[in-house]
């Protein structure tokens, strides 16, 4: 396990499963540490034969590509999310990192660094070689133990895949209505009326994942999870046309079985990144995506967390030089220090 830490915060990253365990901000006197863990984690308990190995230290954040695709040679999200890291640099507060193994072919690399008083984790990943159409998403688990109010920046509609997460009852259920199509996540078809995916949760016991897609019309793309019993904020940053589509686990007691077991509650996965075989082989997702057998595509993402005592929704966010003001819907402001060149780049190559 390899430490990073800057003043105000600090993480823990696994190079043998490319995970980011868990990360801590101290803001307003308090300590806030936003991701999950599933109950099993760092239990002696047995697994399943052919479990993949991230669902075996599921929780905290990492990088999956391909994306929602596995085969005989390759576990679920691919191998950056199930294998090993090396670790190519590594100081106080930064790490550099390359896969062992390849994606399609591809090198990807791996940096991670956190700044002074900045409440960020800020990552980059950049693959060599053949990287054309490589699905990918970055997957952070936020634990909502005691429910979260979720807000997005502007989406062109929301959708759920052609098929639900859990088809067999005896096995697990869905709520939500597969396929299923709205425009306003507080009003999202399910199997019985509608449901406010702007809640979580929504349903005492379900497993579900909807999507979506980002609006052409800005550039900063963004994810807002209030705890509010916490608290505290979770908030998620990126490039709206490198990785267009949010995509929305909402695991909370849907499944039974191992390693399951109707125990795994209050996660809700908030997947940003580009994927759109997973609402259909012919479903078009515009994005800026770059590949070639010699070529070199590079992707940013941040994630962090703020004191948010007030407990609103969120409802703009957006970025004035090195700050970056967050609003909520009763009129509480905050403003934080954020690395916008990090994000820069992304921004100039989506125009």
């Amino acid at each position: 396990m390899i430490e990073l830490m800057a003043e105000g915060i600090s993480l823990r990253f696994d190079p043998s499963i490319g995970q980011i365990v868990d990360f801590t901000v101290t803001d307003g006197g308090r300590s806030i540490s936003p991701l999950h863990k599933a109950p099993w984690v760092d239990s002696d308990e047995e697994f399943p034969d052919g479990m993949p190995p991230h669902l075996k230290t599921l929780g905290g954040d990492f990088f999956c590509a391909p994306f929602g695709q596995e085969t005989e040679d390759m576990p679920l999200h691919g191998w950056p999310a199930n294998s090993k890291w090396l670790i190519e640099s590594n100081t106080t507060n930064r790490l550099c990192a390359r896969l062992k193994k390849s994606v399609n072919g591809a090198k990807l690399i791996k940096e991670i660094e956190l700044r002074d008083r900045h409440p960020f984790v800020y990552q980059r990943h950049t693959f060599t070689g053949s990287v054309l159409n490589i699905p990918f998403s970055n997957h952070a688990n936020v634990s909502l133990p005691n429910g979260g109010i979720i807000r997005t920046s502007p989406k062109s509609e929301w959708r759920t895949p052609h098929w639900p997460v859990e088809i067999d009852p005896t096995r697990g259920r869905s709520g939500l209505s597969y396929p299923g199509q709205s425009f306003d996540p507080s009003n999202f078809p399910a199997l019985t009326g509608t449901v406010d995916l702007t809640r979580y949760p929504w349903f005492p016991s379900h497993e579900d994942f909807v999507v979506g897609i980002e609006a052409s019309d800005h550039y900063l793309g963004w994810t807002a999870v209030t705890r509010p019993v916490e608290g505290d904020l979770f908030l998620s940053l990126r490039a709206a046309k490198a990785m267009p589509m949010t995509m929305l686990w909402h695991s909370n007691g849907g499944r039974d079985y191992a390693p399951w077991s109707g125990r795994h509650f209050g996660c809700l996965g908030v997947e940003e990144g580009w994927a759109p075989h997973i609402l259909g082989r012919d479903f078009c997702v515009n994005a800026r995506l770059l590949g070639s057998q010699d070529s070199i595509f590079s992707v940013s993402h941040v994630i962090g967390a703020v004191s948010w005592p007030s407990q609103e929704a969120i409802n703009t966010i957006s970025l004035s030089d090195s700050k970056l003001a967050v609003e909520g819907e009763c009129g509480t402001l905050n403003s934080v220090a954020l690395w916008t060149e990090h994000l820069i780049k992304d921004f100039d190559a989506s125009t």
